[in-house]
């Protein structure tokens, strides 16, 4: 398959997140199953969607610790760099809590608190995906997170892929549940005898798991619910076509809904990328899901300038931006709606996926046009604290009261008036 250059105003890229209504017929039914029923209900609908009976829900600790010993050396190594940037990188999103301070002992404040359990849903479908784990979980920890409970469906063995229980491991996170899909969600959402409720749930996963973290949403909290991956390179005539065309195949290979777009001011390079995705897709292991890819969500579109480019690039809002230009760090600023944003041809976007430090779990389908990426945030409240003295509660009662009337609340008005009354005969 050759993807065709076309102009800017042939271009058509509306991608909305799937309605499948028997989908979220099927996923309803197992939401509310498990919320009758509990473990029961979980234990049927693992039996009958992922062929695994009498699997046992709680991943043995003895069972993280041999996924990470029989890890090579080498992923080992690369797993706990990859930690150790996230964490920092994390680290320093910390927000500080602050106190403004009136006349009359007034104080008006903002405090953080962590949320208190936390389950994270490490996908295990058509590939297995530590990073992720390490994506969800740490800014979970850096936050105080005190309960993490982690989800990911069976494998053969009745546990779920090796890769994902070692990061649990190296991470120190030993409540890991061999159960996946909309049950999973399910199960974190309400309880049961064996997984208690939580209060977030974060990480991407299938077209089941996102309808059902729809479902449950209001009775607990999620991050997104995720769509399939995208990336939008914006690229000027002295880009390395091989370069461009090898980060969009790193995008099209995850999902048969992936999306890869170039956008360039150059016709002659959108041409040599084409020749270079139709040599790089023959020996790619993943190329029919690639191909697909590129022919349902692919794009090489010629744009009349740098920044008619940024222009589309806000419009469309995509997860993954690359700035494959002479001097990247001058367009960024004209990049005002993306998930990640990548710098130049040393930075492609699995930089950003597995290693760099920040998270790689960010908002699809147009939503970073209010949506940011996970991080440290996410697993934070922020409270406000109010602290009145007897001197300013008497300077601003009127102005209390007055507002209270005018919305015919009287009892709001009598809690400030009955203390003035208190307050004038020294009580």
């Amino acid at each position: 398959m050759r993807l065709g250059v076309i102009e800017r105003n042939e271009f058509s890229w509306q991608r909305r997140a799937s309605e499948n209504e028997e989908a979220l017929r099927q996923v309803a039914i197992i939401v509310h199953d498990v919320r009758d029923r509990g473990d029961a209900a979980v234990a049927e609908w693992t039996a009958k969607l992922d062929k695994q009976t009498g699997v046992s829900l709680r991943v043995p600790r003895e069972a993280l610790q041999a996924a990470f010993d029989a890890l090579t050396p080498g992923l080992q190594e690369a797993l706990a760099l990859a930690a150790d940037r996230i964490r920092r990188y994390h680290e320093a999103q910390w927000p500080e809590d602050f106190t403004l301070y009136g006349d009359d002992g007034e104080q008006l404040g903002l405090v953080w608190r962590p949320l208190r359990r936390v389950g994270v849903y490490a996908p295990g479908g058509r590939g297995a995906y530590p990073s992720t784990v390490l994506m969800d979980v740490i800014p979970a920890q850096v936050a105080g997170v005190s309960e993490i409970a982690l989800v990911s469906p069976p494998g053969p063995s009745g546990l779920p892929h090796p890769q994902v229980l070692a990061a649990a491991h190296l991470l120190g996170v030993d409540e890991v549940y061999a159960v996946g899909g909309a049950q999973a969600v399910a199960a974190l959402a309400y309880g049961t005898q064996t997984i208690s409720r939580v209060d977030k749930i974060v990480g991407p996963g299938n077209l089941y798991v996102a309808l059902a973290k729809r479902l449950v949403m209001g009775d607990v909290g999620i991050d997104s619910i995720a769509g399939p991956s995208e990336v939008l390179i914006i690229a000027d005539d002295g880009a390395n076509p091989r370069y461009i065309a090898a980060d969009m195949l790193a995008q099209a290979e995850h999902d048969p809904e992936a999306g890869a777009l170039c956008l360039s001011p150059s016709i002659a390079l959108l041409e040599r990328v084409a020749d270079e995705l139709e040599r790089q897709l023959v020996d790619l292991p993943r190329a029919e899901i690639a191909t697909e890819a590129l022919r349902r969500w692919g794009a090489l579109v010629h744009v009349e300038s740098l920044r008619e480019a940024t222009d589309l690039c806000n419009q469309l809002a995509p997860e993954h931006v690359e700035l494959l230009v002479e001097q990247p760090e001058e367009l960024l600023p004209s990049i005002h709606f993306a998930g990640a944003v990548f710098l130049g041809e040393a930075t492609p976007e699995p930089v950003g996926d597995y290693f760099a430090g920040s998270n790689h779990v960010l908002p699809t389908h147009g939503s970073a046009r209010y949506a940011s990426g996970l991080g440290t945030h996410d697993f934070l409240r922020r409270m406000s604290v109010v602290a009145y003295s007897r001197q300013t509660l008497a300077k601003h009662a009127g102005h209390i009261v007055a507002l209270a009337e005018a919305e015919g609340l009287t009892a709001h008005a009598r809690s400030i008036l009955i203390r003035q009354e208190a307050e004038s005969h020294g009580r």
